[in-house]
């Protein structure tokens, strides 16, 4: 798919709003046939590398770094993203309903300044207790202004294709990981004098708050605020001028109600089957959905603080763990749109299973493997089941439950899933502490992500409730 050009300013109203739409300042209009959509899944690809690449995708290079400086327990290390879990779980739900009240604009500027502060809290860590402080203050500003946000808003913005768009969306993070992550690693690596990870962790701050309030100035939260419909898709002409549309107009006036051309949006609204909170919290498809979510991720954060100080153990330097992280990264990368692809033309439940097992399968294999070669073999496995499997875990719930309460709805979906996020890495770091190697560990975790799986295949779509 060829990236689109950029819109130019061109009023898509019907005739008879052109003055007001002139009166719309930055309004993303079409040009050349092109919707402003597929412009916000460049934006948000590039937020998500800026705001989850540096705090997860090269944790395990930090890990190691810290370690080298500090002399840290890999339990203890491990502890740090339990800390951000629990900040997801408390602060879950309220991101869900402030981004649906506030927009996402608001949310992703305010979670880019606060995880921008983060980062310069973690270059002074000097103590196990900062290092835990700055890890709250960045999973913070990341929950805020990353991930739910960014969802949200590509959900508003597709419905037929939106496992696609939130594929390439997601194609963009990683793209950005290929860059950053062994950047990073080359930057940290304890055995060379470089910049060292504290002038890193500086940088990487400072870089954070001067892009925040550009970059959110070209998010858009609804297309139906600019007169557009998902998908790009043309709003109903409006019927013309005559004496029954005269007075269909005098009625309105009359009446105070609006004009019959925003009926195309309520009706939207109604065919994509939308459900308040409430009710998606009493299906069971969002229990389902929710913990099978949290226990395929939990091998996944495990993954990220851990595989580093694998490898390490089994002699490899932290150079080397930064490749590996490219080679599975770059292999999710092109499987995002695997994923997006096969969600809008196959059932999402099933084709979660089918990503989800292969994650597991690349786990398992991890724990077999003894030399760089079988390593490699582990990330382009656990490359095609991660990246296959994560635009389908939020492109679900959009076709589940509809647009108009999804940021609500993904905030409380976090609750259960932060809860299983709370063990994974933490209990890898422990057992292996405990018995000196991680692969009784990791294969209990491949266990959890097989169950989650599962969960996935057995989840159905609700029905909608009858409207009045």
């Amino acid at each position: 798919m060829a990236l689109p050009r950029p819109p130019a300013i061109l009023p898509t109203y019907a005739s008879n709003n052109l003055g007001l739409a002139s009166q719309i300042i930055g309004a993303p209009q079409r040009a050349r046939g092109v919707f402003y959509g597929w412009w916000l899944v460049v934006i948000s690809g590039f937020t998500m590398t800026i705001a989850t690449v540096p705090l997860y995708h090269a944790m395990a290079v930090w890990s190691v770094a810290l370690e080298s400086q500090f002399g840290w327990s890999r339990g203890q290390i491990g502890l740090a993203l339990t800390f951000t879990r629990i900040e997801g779980g408390f602060m879950g739900p309220l991101e869900g309903y402030l981004t649906d009240r506030l927009g996402a604009r608001r949310m992703i500027l305010m979670g880019l300044l606060i995880l921008g502060v983060g980062f310069l809290i973690f270059a002074s860590v000097q103590n196990l207790w900062m290092f835990y402080a700055a890890f709250i203050v960045m999973a913070l500003g990341q929950g805020l202004g990353s991930w739910l946000p960014l969802m949200t808003t590509i959900n508003n913005w597709f419905s037929r294709r939106r496992a696609t768009a939130m594929g390439w969306s997601n194609v963009g993070g990683r793209l950005g990981a290929l860059l950053l992550v062994p950047a990073i690693a080359w930057a940290i690596d304890p055995d060379h004098t470089r910049l060292g990870w504290q002038m890193t962790a500086l940088i990487l701050g400072v870089f954070t708050l001067i892009l925040a309030f550009p970059l959110t100035r070209l998010i858009r939260n609804r297309p139906q605020d600019y007169g557009q419909l998902p998908d790009g898709d043309t709003p109903a002409p409006v019927a013309p001028a005559n004496a029954e549309g005269e007075a269909e107009s005098t009625t309105n006036r009359a009446t105070g109600a609006r004009p019959a051309a925003t009926a195309p949006r309520r009706q939207a609204a109604q065919d994509d089957g939308d459900l308040t909170a409430g009710q998606a919290l009493r299906t069971p498809a969002f229990w389902l959905i929710s913990f099978g979510h949290g226990f395929t991720s939990m091998i996944i954060l495990a993954i990220m603080t851990h595989l580093g100080l694998l490898l390490k153990d089994k002699g490899f330097d932290v150079q080397t763990t930064g490749w590996i992280v490219v080679v599975y990264t770059a292999t999710a990368m092109v499987f995002q749109l695997v994923g997006g692809y096969m969600g809008d033309r196959w059932p999402k439940n099933i084709t979660l299973f089918i990503f989800t097992t292969i994650q597991a399968a690349a786990v398992v294999e991890l724990t077999l493997a003894t030399n760089i070669l079988m390593f490699y073999l582990f990330a382009v496995l656990f490359g095609i089941g991660f990246g296959g499997r994560n635009p389908l875990t939020t492109a679900i719930r959009g076709e589940y439950f509809g647009r108009t309460s999804f940021g609500r709805i993904l905030g409380l979906s976090t609750v259960p899933m932060n809860v299983l996020l709370l063990i994974g890495s933490p209990l890898a770091g422990y057992m292996r502490d405990v018995q000196g190697s991680y692969d009784p560990a990791f294969l209990l975790l491949a266990g959890f992500n097989f169950l989650g799986g599962v969960l996935f295949l057995f989840a159905r779509k609700p029905r909608v409730p009858r409207r009045n």
